[in-house]
């Protein structure tokens, strides 16, 4: 998500400045890779470089592609793989053991079905959104078609393709995208051709609210802003919460418990971590959160300031069956010997992270298998009339 920031921003004083900008997207991986479909780079004529496709290894080589592409004004699909010893003679030298496919789409802004007007339109608004960019796996070297549709949540459809068999199955599958909220590979075959869709699901930005305004919630809010995230301070002290003791946030509220909720937007990506050190104000705040079952509520302090809490709201009525508390996290913060406010805010986060990947939060060492899932790498294939 923050990738995707960045490069909307570069774009855009790439265009105050004149300059020609082209966007390379990863669209499919075979094997291991740095990163995955959906990572992607802006590269600017004189050489400015914004996102990133791999660990570095491709960039220079993907900047000479992209500087082509746009003298051509034509899209190109190139092809890394780590198994061919020419990719090593040219330096390319990815060291991953993986096939990694780009897409280098020159960017004409008097488009309006530009991959970057899409991209903008997905920051727009705090939504889930479908990107479609299609591309030919068997002729590379034919004309790709690049990225040509989008979709956000609320129904609305931008672009098309001229095919109206294959446009109708697009549209069928952006719509399971946005259902599944897992992106889809899948290859459309015609008798005449026969195009690859990255049918990609982008997600908003985590939504981090952190309840507590004291001098641990500062390193918290900083980190969270790095990894891009939309930030929001609660704290009922009007001294303790203001903006200039948290400049990287996007809000700070000045508010009592029952206050609060109403001025919040929660979704799916908003993760609310409890750090006020002040017991009432929090026993307030989870009578309202337990019951929305939200994706993350962590409580900062010793797991027995949470048993009373619990126990509290239990001798009030409240259910507090295994729905509700699962995803309830205290003590918040995976277990990594934190003692300072710096390396408490590094558990928090990289709980919240795990939490929201769906992963365990364990050593890589100890990982059985692959890192990444190799689902996306299985292309699926319809036959189209």
């Amino acid at each position: 998500m923050k990738e995707i920031q960045d490069i909307v921003r570069a774009f855009d004083a790439a265009q105050r400045e004149g300059k020609q900008t082209a966007l390379a997207t990863v669209v499919h991986v075979q094997g291991s890779s740095y990163r995955r479909p959906g990572a992607r780079m802006l590269v600017t004529e004189d050489g400015q470089l914004t996102g990133a496709i791999s660990g570095g290894c491709l960039e220079g080589d993907a900047l000479r592609k992209a500087r082509l592409a746009m003298m051509q004004q034509k899209a190109m699909f190139v092809t890394y793989d780590t198994s061919d010893e020419d990719d090593a003679k040219l330096g390319v030298g990815l060291g991953c053991n993986g096939i990694i496919q780009i897409l280098i789409e020159p960017i004409n802004p008097e488009s309006p079905s530009n991959p970057l007007s899409f991209l903008q339109a997905f920051l727009s608004r705090r939504q889930h959104a479908v990107l479609v960019t299609l591309f030919s796996l068997d002729y590379q070297a034919k004309e790709q078609p690049g990225t040509c549709l989008f979709m956000s949540e609320a129904g609305k459809l931008v672009g098309e393709h001229s095919d109206e068999h294959l446009q109708k199955a697009l549209v069928a599958d952006v719509q399971q995208v946005l259902q599944t909220r897992t992106s889809v590979t899948k290859t459309y075959a015609t008798p005449q051709t026969a195009l690859t869709g990255f049918v990609e699901i982008l997600k908003p930005a985590v939504s981090l609210v952190v309840f507590g305004a004291g001098n641990d919630a500062v390193p918290l809010t900083e980190m969270a802003a790095i990894l891009g995230w939309q930030i929001t301070v609660v704290d009922g002290r009007a001294n303790y919460a203001t903006a200039a003791r948290f400049p990287a946030v996007q809000r700070v509220l000045v508010a009592k418990p029952e206050q609060v909720l109403p001025q919040l937007e929660l979704d799916e990506q908003t993760v609310l971590v409890l750090m006020t050190h002040n017991y009432n104000y929090e026993l307030a705040m989870l009578r309202q959160l337990l019951p929305l079952q939200l994706s993350y509520v962590g409580v900062l302090g010793p797991k027995k300031k949470l048993e009373r809490l619990l126990d509290e709201l239990e001798e009030e009525g409240l259910q507090l069956n295994e729905e509700v508390l699962k995803n309830l996290y205290g003590p918040v913060g995976l277990d990594i010997g934190a003692e300072t406010s710096e390396e408490i805010a590094l558990a928090i986060l990289a709980e919240i992270k795990a939490i929201l990947s769906k992963r365990a939060g364990t050593f890589l060492r100890d990982k059985v298998g692959v890192i990444h899932s190799r689902e996306q790498a299985e292309i699926k294939q319809v036959t189209l009339k």
